[in-house]
């Protein structure tokens, strides 16, 4: 199936207030419009099943389907979905979608996917996504940690780093507050990984306005799209 080139990958993002798409030739570049639909709530996976569908209908003929989904996933079963719903827990979405689909079916934790797009390779490399919640996924010289879930991690205050940098915290406390947050987090974490490189990613990765260092990069968001591709390199 790979050896005629023109295979085509459905990339599914699955967040906690939208869920997107898009379909990539075998380098990972665009072939379609990337397609959003705001998360079904209550978020249990039935609907949001549904909705993964309805985008996949929008976008022509694909042959197999990544996707991202914002908790630890384990050979495609959800371990924990904490900005989703409970009745996720034990779910095995890789089986339930491929069976939909018909079509191969491999998923990872999201903020996995968008690391796979955007490191380098080289060296320890932290991503973190900024969206609902706080998505973080670690490479060793190109090598996945997968499952890495900093975010229900102590950060400060005895809250979790997701507590105080979550999009609810933003809300709560302004943009200006939470980029002196976020600068205290970039400076524990560096402490923490001694990590040669960071990207900052998500769907508030637009209102980071603290001063980065060179080893700091925000990524745009739709890398938690095009890192789908990488699930497929065996």
């Amino acid at each position: 199936m790979e050896q005629n080139g023109n295979i085509r990958t459905l990339t599914v993002d699955i967040g906690g207030s939208g869920i997107k798409v898009i379909v990539l030739d075998i380098k990972g570049m665009p072939l379609t419009q990337r397609m959003r639909l705001d998360t079904p709530q209550p978020a249990t996976p039935d609907p949001m099943i549904n909705t993964i569908l309805r985008l996949a209908s929008s976008q022509g003929n694909f042959q197999r389907v990544s996707v991202g989904f914002p908790g630890v996933i384990r050979y495609g079963v959800v371990e924990t979905a904490v900005n989703l719903h409970p009745e996720w827990l034990g779910f095995n979405l890789e089986a339930a979608l491929s069976n939909k689909l018909q079509k191969p079916v491999r998923v990872i934790n999201d903020a996995d996917m968008q690391g796979l797009s955007a490191i380098s390779g080289k060296g320890v490399e932290l991503v973190l996504t900024l969206g609902t919640g706080f998505g973080s996924a670690l490479f060793v010289n190109g090598k996945l940690i997968p499952n890495l879930e900093l975010g229900h991690h102590k950060f400060r205050k005895g809250e979790t780093y997701e507590e105080q940098l979550g999009r609810i915290a933003l809300k709560k406390i302004g943009k200006r507050k939470w980029n002196r947050r976020l600068k205290k987090a970039t400076k524990l974490l560096q402490n923490v990984f001694n990590y040669d490189y960071l990207y900052i990613g998500g769907g508030e990765a637009r209102k980071v306005q603290i001063d980065l260092a060179s080893n700091v990069k925000i990524i745009p968001n739709v890398y938690g799209l095009l890192g789908g591709i990488a699930l497929w390199r065996d």
